[in-house]
């Protein structure tokens, strides 16, 4: 009905799963061919792990990372822009009013990609999953949760290599528990956080829509924070 192509394939048992494997690795070498592309190939998801290397040696000299500055901050939620996207949201005035400008950015033939660097559990999955479905229904677009860094091995590099019809919102939030990498000058939480603003910044690069809420401390209660506000605002 919202003129997006759809699919659907039966599964008589779940040994078929292998059969399935087996289409879409096919299809993949048989699409990559016909458009001229090497598709096992990832050079923009190489390129944002050498972002991320980038602010590792950053990090490793001074002890911090970048902090990009927050358009509009709540007691538990920022949400950070750059470059067009802060001439955009520049004079947002609540965290409702800024989701209702970003997801009017997606139109027809976009997507909305959901990009968490938090920890995954099932209150997580669950809120985050009311948001996708909220976005859905409302602004009538394809969408996509992945969390970070692991999506950037399915869905990454279509994020930044293919066409721009993505609309971009990136999730992170502090740990309340790390630990050290043995032989590194960096921890596994620091790790996690320059993998998530290497992603951010090759985003902008390719002049993606997108924008990064960071839940702060508490995640929970950061995610219902946002969820309230996706609920109120006007987002059709």
């Amino acid at each position: 009905d919202a003129s997006q192509p759809v699919v659907t394939i039966t599964l008589a048992d779940e040994y078929d799963l292998g059969a399935e494997f087996f289409r879409w690795e096919f299809a993949t070498a048989v699409a990559g061919a016909l458009i001229g592309i090497n598709a096992f190939d990832q050079p923009n998801v190489q390129e944002a792990k050498d972002k991320t290397n980038a602010l590792l040696a950053e990090y490793t000299a001074t002890h911090q990372l970048p902090e990009p500055q927050p358009v509009i901050q709540t007691e538990r939620v920022k949400v950070i822009a750059e470059g067009d996207e802060a001439q955009r949201l520049h004079s947002v005035i609540s965290l409702q009013h800024a989701l209702e400008v970003f997801a009017r950015e997606a139109g027809a033939g976009d997507y909305i990609a959901i990009l968490a660097y938090i920890e995954r559990s099932p209150e997580h999955q669950e809120a985050l999953q009311h948001l996708r479905l909220r976005l859905r229904d409302t602004r009538r677009v394809a969408t996509t949760l992945g969390y970070g860094p692991r999506f950037q091995h399915s869905t990454g590099q279509l994020h930044k290599g293919g066409a721009n019809t993505g609309v971009f919102l990136q999730f992170v939030a502090r740990d309340h528990e790390d630990i050290a990498i043995p032989g590194e000058p960096y921890t596994f939480g620091a790790l996690k956080q320059a993998q998530a603003l290497g992603d951010l910044r090759s985003l902008e690069a390719h002049g993606r829509r997108v924008i990064r809420i960071d839940l702060g401390d508490d995640i929970s209660a950061g995610i219902q924070e946002v969820l309230r506000a996706a609920d109120a605002a006007q987002l059709s």
